[in-house]
């Protein structure tokens, strides 16, 4: 904005909110937005449609494949609208699987990834605790209302709402939804690497946030059944974490279903933090190196080249 925005409180209680303090905040923030947006959208599919008498019954939802566009595309708002509120202040990681990767090979400091994991799953928490507010009234009919099983009252559907869990082809096995979790955070990392750097075809400033959310998008489309594409150990940790005290009980922690999976909830944090990482080796192995040594060359082509043009060539 054009004009000068007063602070709300003193300069002398902002000064630590110049530096780590502040960074963590807005980490905090941009990650709640992440969430109550995103498991917003779920609750809403899932038992506020229903509820509200918009299906064709009280516990009807997901009636044909392309119903999952309304949580992709949920999912792509939240992060795109999470990096937009915290970006100018702490990069709007809003995950630990990037920010592990950053400091791996982005210069990120060590010493603040701990500080950022710790205010990313807490706001994933709190953002889980307000979308709980406004649609327990919701969760708790449409858990009424369904047929067994249930745990301690509440369904695996309405546990969805806020954390993952396997499909049941994997019949409980722990490799298939790892593996799911390492390639799916993988393109994530690569492609928000891809995105950013100047070096390559990045896109303006102000639509990096946009086109982040479009990536996420791609993923819930393209790899979104097989273990409700956490990728992003707060998006899942956080929420789990509050379901656990709001009554899911082990369907949160350890994340188990009897018959189904078990102790699942070290998945959607060791798979994002492993494909964080090989998204980002990925893709300086394969394009960052290339830039890096055509720019100590100068030979940096037009973006679309595969190499510079010839004198003449058009």
């Amino acid at each position: 904005m054009a004009v000068e925005i007063p602070p709300l409180l003193r300069p002398s209680r902002l000064r630590s909110r110049a530096g780590l303090g502040g960074e963590c905040m807005a980490e905090f923030l941009g990650t709640l937005v992440l969430i109550a947006f995103g498991c917003g959208s779920v609750a809403m599919t899932v038992a506020a449609l229903p509820g509200s008498g918009r299906t064709s019954g009280p516990t009807t939802f997901f009636l044909g494949a392309a119903d999952w566009l309304v949580i992709g595309w949920g999912w792509a708002f939240a992060v795109a609208f999470g990096v937009y509120v915290a970006g100018g202040v702490s990069g709007a990681h809003i995950n630990p699987a990037v920010t592990l990767a950053f400091a791996v090979r982005r210069k990120f400091p060590w010493a603040k990834v701990v500080p950022y994991w710790i205010a990313q799953v807490a706001g994933a928490f709190v953002g889980a605790a307000l979308v709980y507010a406004v649609y327990h009234d919701a969760i708790n009919t449409f858990d009424s209302v369904s047929k067994p099983p249930k745990t301690h009252g509440h369904t695996l559907a309405t546990f969805s709402i806020f954390a993952t869990f396997p499909a049941p082809y994997f019949h409980g096995g722990y490799w298939g939804p790892l593996v799911d979790q390492i390639v799916g955070t993988a393109f994530l990392v690569m492609l928000i690497a891809a995105v950013i750097d100047l070096r390559n075809m990045a896109v303006k400033a102000n639509l990096g946030p946009l086109v982040i959310g479009f990536v996420v998008a791609a993923i819930g489309i393209s790899f979104g059944a097989n273990a409700g594409y956490a990728i992003n150990p707060a998006r899942d940790f956080g929420p789990r974490l509050f379901t656990f005290f709001a009554g899911w009980g082990d369907l949160a922690l350890p994340g188990s279903l009897a018959g189904s999976f078990s102790h699942y909830w070290w998945i959607p944090i060791v798979g994002p933090l492993i494909g964080g990482v090989v998204g980002v080796l990925v893709y300086d192995l394969f394009i960052g190196d290339v830039l890096h040594m055509r720019a100590r060359q100068g030979e940096l082509p037009e973006p679309g080249r595969a190499r510079p043009a010839e004198e003449g060539e058009t």
